[in-house]
């Protein structure tokens, strides 16, 4: 009896450590909420959410919803739904596009939600840094100089001068998104 409750209780702390940072999740536990319908009505989301390769960053800003890619800027307004409905975006906004490659494990690129904040400058610095969008697929901080690689899992692709000697480096927050049927909804 002393010896199953000890087995047990070694069990229970096995799966315990397990959950502590041995294991990580693809995606952020940063609140986020986001809904827009229809899609085809602003087409530098459209064109994100379907054009490999493309990204663009959505934000908030006195009172308009901005789409924006390299080449152009799309707004809404923020209606009284939003208010009832109620949405979080993330630290700074978001990076949304469709990786120019699947991920492992997948057969297709599948649209991809990322934080605009600079994770690195979040975690060790405890600043919101929002990044800017590069041709080719990168997000620059202009604070650490680092760049972030989007059509690779947010990875770090260059550490620049990398200005405040982060030994370390992590991708970015990543989000859960679904996009079909004229809808993009970002949740997590």
């Amino acid at each position: 009896m002393r010896l199953r409750g000890l087995f047990l209780g070694f069990l229970l702390l096995l799966c315990i450590g397990c959950s502590d940072g041995l294991t990580t999740s693809t995606f952020s536990s940063l609140p986020a909420k986001f809904s827009y319908t229809p899609v085809t009505s602003m087409p530098v989301l459209y064109t994100c959410c379907n054009s490999q390769g493309e990204w663009c960053t959505i934000t908030l800003k006195s009172g308009k919803f901005l789409f924006t890619s390299l080449t152009s800027t799309d707004e809404a307004l923020q209606t009284a739904l939003y208010g009832y409905t109620g949405f979080y975006m993330g630290l700074c906004g978001f990076i949304l596009g469709l990786p120019n490659m699947p991920e492992l494990g997948y057969d297709y690129p599948i649209v991809t939600c990322y934080d605009l904040a600079c994770s690195n400058c979040y975690v060790n610095r405890s600043v919101t840094k929002a990044l800017t969008l590069q041709t080719g697929g990168y997000a620059h901080c202009s604070a650490c100089d680092l760049t972030y690689n989007l059509n690779n899992q947010g990875i770090v692709s260059s550490e620049g001068k990398n200005t405040y000697s982060f030994e370390t480096f992590r991708p970015l927050y990543r989000y859960r998104v679904y996009y079909g049927n004229d809808v993009l909804t970002i949740n997590n």
